[in-house]
């Protein structure tokens, strides 16, 4: 009930006033537009007319059009009783209501006839009027009747699709802005991701494959080989937890300075020792790689710790051959291995990781079959994107 009051509150309060004001207008006798009737008759026989207007308020906003329509006709007997200001004040406010809250097309048809109207008056006032002051007087008394409600209905319908456009637009963006933040936190879920795999999972494999390794042997068999196995180990837990705390200390702080440094290129002989620890040749030829620039030294450490984990995982007891050099402005990075690769890993994401890193300082990545076993090529800039 209260929802259907609100819809009609507003119309019913612009019926109650106009038969208020339009009695007050009518039985005072106020001064009229023209006093000429084609149908002369007392005044209080206006009031069934303007009450009717009045009572057509109460579809202006719902149905304005058709208000109109039914408006007209009493228009038309107002003014052959002799024009009262209700009754042009009444069909006035039906047209600006028709153009403001109807449709394109019916705005458009009302504006046709407004304009025709124009024309019609002016050819009248030319005709009818004996000077050209009383032409101008017709015409400036009867063409405003409703052209004003028409432009002043066109201009607030202008400015209200204006905001409606605005708003719109501040909706869509919004909407892209939501999109580019969940595109946002999905990108870094994958960046957090990624790093976390190459910290833990090449140190993590690398240490379940040696102390398998170490399970399966003697413990008296060869007390130095266990030994280097196990101190292998340890480094690896060490250096595990040594990468974490720096990406969690990272993470954590929105100041980087003093954080401890990131792996690169200068921790490649323990990550080598590390292979050779669990059963993998290893052999490397590094050449002018120092100074690299962060980004570049530790996407090529992250490229070279996983090709080795991939092939301690999958290549177990393979001659791998890790060569790094400089090429003009870019480095070159393989490591090919001498033995095939097992069956894909379909839920791995290991190469996936490489590749993306590569491709995040605008390098290029491949890996597959090759005539010497299996080879990983990566090409990183040396310059800035």
């Amino acid at each position: 009930m209260d929802d259907r009051w609100r819809l009609w509150r507003r119309p019913v309060w612009h019926t109650g006033l106009s038969v208020v004001l339009g009695t007050i207008l009518i039985l005072t006798d106020f001064p009229l537009v023209t006093r000429d009737a084609v149908l002369p008759g007392p005044v209080w026989a206006r009031l069934p007319v303007i009450y009717a207007l009045a009572a057509l308020q109460l579809l202006r906003d719902r149905r304005p059009v058709l208000a109109l329509v039914l408006g007209l006709p009493l228009g038309g007997l107002d003014l052959a009783m002799g024009l009262s200001l209700p009754g042009a004040l009444l069909l006035g406010d039906l047209v600006y209501s028709s153009v403001l809250h109807g449709s394109r097309r019916a705005s458009r048809v009302i504006l046709g006839v407004a304009l025709g109207f124009m024309a019609v008056m002016a050819l009248v006032s030319v005709v009818e009027g004996d000077t050209l002051r009383e032409s101008l007087l017709i015409v400036l008394g009867l063409v405003p009747l409703p052209v004003i409600p028409v432009w002043w209905a066109l201009n607030v319908r202008q400015q209200r699709e204006v905001a409606e456009a605005e708003r719109a637009r501040a909706d869509q963006l919004a909407h892209i802005a939501e999109l580019d933040r969940v595109a946002a936190v999905h990108a870094e879920r994958s960046s957090m991701a990624r790093d976390l795999h190459d910290v833990i999972a090449g140190h993590v494999s690398a240490i379940a494959i040696q102390t398998e390794a170490l399970l399966t042997m003697h413990p008296d068999a060869d007390p130095e080989r266990t030994r280097l196995v196990l101190r292998s180990v340890r480094d690896n837990s060490l250096a595990s937890l040594h990468e974490m705390r720096a990406m969690i200390g990272l993470l954590r702080s929105d100041r980087p300075d003093g954080m401890m440094a990131p792996a690169g290129l200068r921790d490649l002989d323990r990550l080598v020792d590390s292979a050779r620890a669990a059963g993998v040749h290893v052999e490397v030829n590094a050449v002018d790689v120092a100074e690299l620039p962060a980004a570049v030294d530790l996407s090529a450490y992250r490229i070279v710790q996983e090709a080795l984990t991939n092939a301690l995982k999958h290549a177990p007891g393979a001659h791998v051959g890790v060569e790094l050099r400089r090429s003009g402005e870019v480095l070159l990075i393989e490591v090919i291995s001498d033995a095939p690769a097992g069956p894909p890993n379909p839920a791995g994401i290991g190469l996936i990781g490489m590749v993306e890193r590569a491709e995040a300082i605008d390098g290029k990545l491949s890996a597959g079959p090759c005539p010497r076993g299996w080879c990983v090529r990566a090409e990183l800039p040396l310059e800035e994107p």
